[in-house]
């Protein structure tokens, strides 16, 4: 990849410096999926990045510590499975820590065409933002494998109209991000599930709501009803099925 002729990212190299550049600092860092590195890791404020191995003074380590002296704009590839990449610009080096080999990276903003540092309010939700689209991402590429890449309710096999939905409202406590929490579903019925249009039991049969059963709204509408009563699709490894205790959790609030 190249930006104005100067190639700003290497797939093959954590902290990334293009030789043709003028100034000292790294212009990209990326953390693969199988990262070795044990400090590259979510935070509450952002992430931290670990050193490369070698001495502090090492020239990747040096452009990376020299990105937080002079907080230069850096792009961010972060991977939440293979091959795939969440790409965040613009970042910067808020602290550098030599004793623990690592720095801590916030997220900013583009203001005018220019990428600035935010503080307070505005760095939680530029932070709240990356984090939810990083793990959003990760629960998907988890989710849709499991379920073979159809809707647990239709069967629909187009990957670019399937979500990964949490039985768990991500906002609650204890959503996690886990395929045992997660059902495959089209882009329809997971906005039905949502808002509880549509629910399903723990004995993985499909309910539409009173009021979708009663409506009478074109060919669509009576699409949906014909998986009334139905089951669900589940996959094939038993350690991936749909949690029972978070399905009947979701379903009372359904029934409610």
């Amino acid at each position: 990849m190249t930006a104005n002729g100067v190639p700003f990212l290497n797939w093959q190299k954590g902290i990334y410096r293009a030789a043709r550049q003028r100034g000292p600092a790294a212009l990209s860092l990326l953390t693969s999926s199988s990262s070795p590195y044990a400090a590259d890791e979510e935070t509450p404020d952002g992430f931290w990045y670990a050193y490369r191995a070698g001495p502090a003074g090492e020239r990747d380590n040096a452009a990376l510590r020299e990105a937080h002296r002079l907080q230069v704009p850096l792009a961010y590839f972060r991977s939440f499975s293979p091959g795939r990449y969440l790409a965040l610009f613009p970042v910067f080096v808020e602290q550098d820590d030599p004793y623990l080999r690592r720095v801590s990276l916030t997220v900013g903003e583009m203001r005018l065409g220019e990428p600035v540092v935010v503080d307070g309010v505005e760095r939680r939700y530029a932070v709240r933002e990356s984090r939810i689209r990083l793990h959003q991402g990760r629960f998907r590429s988890l989710v849709l494998p499991a379920y073979g890449e159809r809707c647990a309710i239709c069967r629909l096999h187009e990957r670019r109209l399937l979500d990964a939905a949490h039985i768990r409202p991500d906002a609650m406590p204890g959503a996690d991000a886990a395929v045992r929490n997660g059902l495959s579903l089209c882009t329809i019925h997971h906005r039905a599930y949502d808002q509880d249009l549509v629910g399903i039991d723990p004995d993985h049969h499909v309910h539409l709501s009173e009021r979708l059963l009663e409506e009478q709204d074109g060919p669509m509408l009576e699409l949906m009803k014909t998986f009334h009563g139905t089951s669900i699709a589940l996959p094939r490894r038993r350690e991936h099925q749909p949690d029972r205790e978070l399905l009947a959790e979701r379903f009372a609030r359904f029934a409610a």
